[in-house]
């Protein structure tokens, strides 16, 4: 992964190396003797590779100079002032030359993406924690997406037998009401005929000696609950009784625990308190009549 950064800066930097030079000799060569634009030349790359090369020393530390950045962009922009510069006073090709006036820069970029990369860089364990972590969450999320799925197919399931027992009710109490209405005219017919009529009222009973009363058609409506009775609760005395009639029922006489199971499964109700108060007085009865 490295190299896939590195290796285009390289070989950007060393093409601009080699343009650079090239122009500084052809361009100086021309107004001065061609080993000063060599030095000159080599001024150029020398300073911007020493730069390069101590900005690499301080990446690889984890460090970072403001000031060293700034000394290499300016021969960055030396060079590319040069070519440029070189490109506008050349007698031909002067697109060619503006075309490559921005290696320089372009290898200063291209090194400056690399350092972003050493700085975010991950180690294998790291990126396969990620890749599992990753994997995991797509795992819960699939889960969650079958698990609503299949509540929403279970709901509609559901509702849709809901609704077809509800039509299956709705449809049998309508043939139930067709079928009363029917039975209902019926006897209204029956009641109001000419000669069914005088033949119901016929049957019904006198209420004074000289009328017949008119039958009437039974009354078809909804019916009203009648409120359950609550028991009436036992006296003391009745309660007395009733302990010791199941105390004796059997031979030898029953336990306070059996004869409070078969008290209330007779269906008689008291509570606890009145009932072993009950208990007590039936023994002290019994004793003092022995005694």
């Amino acid at each position: 992964m490295k190299a896939k950064t590195v290796l285009p800066a390289v070989a950007m930097t060393a093409v601009s190396m080699v343009l650079t030079l090239a122009v500084v000799v052809m361009w100086l060569g021309r107004a001065m003797p061609w080993p000063v634009a060599l030095v000159v030349g080599l001024g150029i790359d020398g300073g911007w590779l020493a730069t390069l090369a101590y900005e690499r020393r301080l990446a690889a530390q984890g460090d970072h100079s403001r000031p060293v950045t700034a000394v290499g962009w300016s021969f960055g922009l030396i060079a590319a002032g040069v070519l440029i510069t070189h490109a506008l006073t050349a007698e031909a090709s002067k697109g060619a030359w503006l075309a490559v006036a921005w290696l320089p820069l372009a290898a200063k970029a291209l090194w400056l993406v690399h350092g972003l990369w050493e700085r975010t860089a991950l180690t294998p364990a790291a990126l396969g924690a990620i890749r599992g972590i990753q994997q995991e969450a797509r795992d819960e999320a699939a889960v969650s997406r079958a698990r609503l799925r299949a509540e929403a197919g279970t709901e509609e399931t559901r509702l849709t037998a809901v609704t077809e027992a509800g039509a299956r009710v709705a449809r049998v109490q309508a043939r139930t009401a067709q079928t009363l209405s029917k039975a209902w005219a019926t006897l209204e017919n029956a009641r109001t005929g000419e000669e069914t009529g005088p033949a119901l009222t016929s049957v019904t009973s006198r209420v004074t000696p000289s009328g017949t009363p008119r039958w009437e058609l039974p009354v078809w409506g909804p019916s009203v609950p009648v409120a359950e009775l609550e028991p009436t609760p036992l006296t003391d005395t009745e309660l007395d009784a009733l302990v010791a009639e199941i105390r004796v029922s059997r031979v030898p006489s029953l336990s306070y625990r059996e004869m409070a199971s078969r008290f209330r499964s007779a269906g008689h109700s008291a509570s606890e308190v009145r009932l072993r108060g009950a208990w007590k007085r039936v023994l002290a009865t019994e004793t003092g009549a022995v005694s």
